[in-house]
C-alpha cells in the first residue's frame, strides 16, 4: 500500500480523508491530531469556543459527508441539542448554529470516515494529542517526526492540513490575549475596562465570551434578546475598535447554491489576465460594475457607480454606514434582513458582489504591485465585508449588550498607536489616549510566510530554494526545490492566503482536500499561478 500521512484531522483533514476513500485500491493513511479529539477542528471545539459562538456557515452551505449537517442534526436527540440552545422542531437548513455542535457532526462524520475506510480494506491509523515536531523530504519519501514516536516515520505523501494559526496561549498575559484562541476561553476575565481590536464575527464572539462571565442573554423565541448583568460586574466596559469602526452586517438571504454570473465569467477573467497585468484591476472593475448595473440598476445609480474606479468604489460603498451610528444602522440591516429572509427576497447587488469576490480573486497574483496596493484598500475590504456578514442571533446578543449599556464601538482612523504593557494596553488615536485593562487582539488571520513554517527541515528546504511564499500546483503538492515536488501537499490555508486573500471556509477546505487527494494517483496539470513576493 501506498503510505500516506494527513497532518491535521479538523475540516481539511476529513474533506481529504473522504476523497481519499474514492480510490479503488486501498491506502495506508496515518492522521496527525494534536488536538484531543481528531475530527473536530480547532474553529468548533469546546477548548476554543463558547457555546454562544456560532458557525458562520448553514448545514445548506456545508459540503456533506455521509450525510448533511441538517439530516445529522435530526437523529440527535432533543435534549441534547437543548444543551445548545436548539429547539429540535424549527431546525431547518439555513441556521447558524453553536460552532461546538458543528464540531460533534464532524467528529462523528470523521468515526464513520474511519470505520468505512477500514471496511474498504484502507490501513487507517490515528494518532491524537500528537504534534508533529518536523517534516522533511528525501528522495526515499517524506520523514515526519512526532512527539509521540521515538523515531521518523516515512510516507509516500505528507499532507498539511494544519488550517489555523494562533499564537500560543503562553503568549497570553492577564491583561493582553493576542487572539480570542489563546488562552482566552479558560481565563477568568474581571469586571473592567475591556478593549477588543477587530470589529467582525471573532471580535464579536471575543466580546460574548467575556461578557458571559458577568451576565445571561435570555432569548425569548420572536423578541429582542436581553442582557442581564450580575450584581457586582456594574464596572465591565467593551470597546469593540477598528480603523473603520464598522460593525458586519447580518447574513442575507440568496439562491444557493450560487447563479452563475452574467458578465463576470471564468473565461472573461482568464481574458482580462492574459491580456497582461497592466491595466488588469481597471479593466476588471469595469466588468464588474457590468454586471451590478445590470443585476441591480437602482442600487447602481443611487452610489452614481459608472462614475465611479477601483478606488472610489470602497467609500461610495461604505457612505451610507458611515453616516449612521453603527448600532443604529446594525438594527435598521437586521431588520431589513429578517423581512428578506421572511419574503424570501435577494438583494441583487449583494447577492452579485457576494459572487463575484471568489472568481475576481483569480486576478491577485497577476497584479502589478501598485495594483494589488489598490486592491486590498478598496476592493478587497468590499469583499470581505460582503461574505463576512454574520448571524442574525450575533447582531441581536450586540444590541442587547448596547442596550444593556455594556458595549461600544470606536473608529481608530488609519493612524493609532497601540502599546501594550504589562497590565495594561494603551491606543493613541485622533489626539486621544484610552487605557485598558484587558485586551483582545480579534483581527483574525494574517497570512504566514515560509520562514513562519513550524517544521523546521522542511521550512529549510523550502528556504534554500528561495521560496518565501510556498510553491504549490493545482493539487496543492508543492513543486520545489525538486526534493520536496509532488512529495508534500500543501493545504494549510494561512500559507495560501497571499495570492488567494478570500481562502476561507468550509467549502474551500472540501475543495483543497479533494484536490491534494488526487495527487495520490496523478500529477498537478500545471502551476498555480504564484504571488510576486514585492509587498513585502
Amino acid at each position: 500500500m501506498k503510505q500516506i500521512a494527513i497532518i491535521g484531522a479538523g475540516p481539511t483533514g476529513i474533506y481529504t480523508l473522504f476523497s481519499l476513500l474514492k480510490n479503488q485500491t486501498p491506502l495506508a493513511v496515518t492522521l496527525y491530531e494534536q488536538g484531543d479529539e481528531a475530527g473536530v477542528g480547532m474553529p468548533y471545539s469546546d477548548e476554543d469556543n463558547s457555546r454562544m459562538m456560532l458557525a458562520n456557515i448553514a448545514s445548506i452551505e456545508i459540503p456533506p459527508l455521509f450525510s448533511t449537517y441538517l439530516d445529522w442534526l435530526r437523529t440527535q436527540s432533543s435534549a441534547h441539542l437543548a444543551r445548545y440552545g436548539v429547539e429540535k422542531s424549527t431546525l431547518h437548513d439555513r441556521q447558524f448554529l453553536p460552532r461546538i455542535l458543528l464540531g460533534e457532526y464532524y467528529r462523528d462524520q470523521f468515526v464513520q470516515l474511519v470505520r468505512q475506510a477500514r471496511e474498504n480494506g484502507f490501513a487507517i491509523k490515528v494518532h491524537e494529542s500528537c504534534q508533529v515536531t518536523d517534516l522533511e523530504a528525501t528522495p526515499a519519501g517524506v520523514k515526519i517526526w512526532a512527539d509521540s514516536q521515538a523515531e521518523p516515520t516515512t510516507y509516500d505523501l505528507a499532507v498539511l492540513a494544519t488550517g489555523h494559526v494562533w499564537p500560543d496561549d503562553d503568549e497570553s498575559t492577564r491583561s493582553y490575549f493576542p487572539s480570542p484562541w489563546s488562552g482566552l476561553m479558560e481565563a477568568k476575565i474581571n469586571a473592567c475596562r475591556v478593549g477588543i481590536m477587530g470589529t467582525s464575527l471573532s471580535g464579536l464572539d471575543a466580546a460574548m465570551a467575556v461578557a458571559i462571565q458577568h451576565g445571561d442573554f435570555i432569548e425569548p423565541e420572536n423578541q429582542p434578546v436581553e442582557f442581564r448583568l450580575d450584581k457586582g460586574s456594574e464596572a465591565l466596559n467593551i470597546v469593540l475598535m477598528s480603523r473603520s469602526g464598522i460593525l458586519p452586517e447580518a447574513d442575507f438571504y440568496c439562491p444557493l447554491p450560487y447563479e452563475p454570473l452574467t458578465l463576470v465569467s471564468e473565461q472573461a477573467i482568464e481574458a482580462e489576465i492574459a491580456a497582461g497585468s497592466d491595466g488588469l484591476l481597471d479593466r476588471v472593475f469595469s466588468l464588474m460594475v457590468e454586471e451590478i448595473e445590470l443585476a441591480d440598476p437602482q442600487w447602481s445609480a443611487s452610489i452614481n457607480l459608472p462614475t465611479l474606479n477601483a478606488d472610489s468604489f470602497h467609500d461610495a460603498y461604505f457612505a451610507e454606514r458611515h453616516k449612521h451610528d453603527p448600532f443604529s444602522w446594525a438594527q435598521s440591516n437586521l431588520d431589513e434582513v429578517e423581512r428578506n429572509k421572511r419574503d424570501k427576497r435577494t438583494v441583487p447587488w449583494r447577492y452579485t458582489i457576494l459572487r463575484l469576490h471568489e472568481i475576481v480573486q483569480e486576478i491577485v497574483p497577476h497584479l502589478t504591485r501598485q495594483d494589488r496596493k489598490r486592491f486590498d484598500a478598496g476592493l478587497s475590504r468590499i469583499f470581505i465585508d460582503n461574505y463576512a456578514a454574520i448571524p442574525s442571533q450575533s447582531i441581536r446578543r450586540l444590541l442587547a449588550l448596547r442596550e444593556a449599556g455594556i458595549i461600544s464601538v470606536v473608529a481608530l482612523g488609519a493612524e493609532y498607536e497601540m502599546d501594550v504593557q504589562d497590565d495594561r494596553t494603551e491606543i493613541v488615536f485622533d489626539g486621544k489616549k484610552v487605557e485598558f485593562d484587558l485586551f483582545i487582539d480579534a483581527r483574525g488571520q494574517k497570512p504566514l510566510k515560509t520562514k513562519d513554517l513550524p517544521f523546521p527541515t522542511l521550512r529549510q528546504q523550502l528556504q534554500e530554494n528561495g521560496d518565501e511564499i510556498p510553491d504549490v500546483g493545482e493539487d496543492y503538492t508543492l513543486l520545489a526545490p525538486d526534493s520536496v515536488r509532488g512529495r508534500i501537499a500543501f493545504g494549510a490555508l494561512p500559507y495560501l492566503m497571499h495570492d488567494q486573500p478570500f481562502v476561507q471556509g468550509l467549502t474551500v477546505c472540501a475543495e483543497i482536500g479533494e484536490a491534494m487527494a488526487k495527487a495520490i494517483t496523478q500529477r498537478a496539470s500545471r502551476a498555480r499561478r504564484r504571488l510576486p513576493f514585492w509587498e513585502e
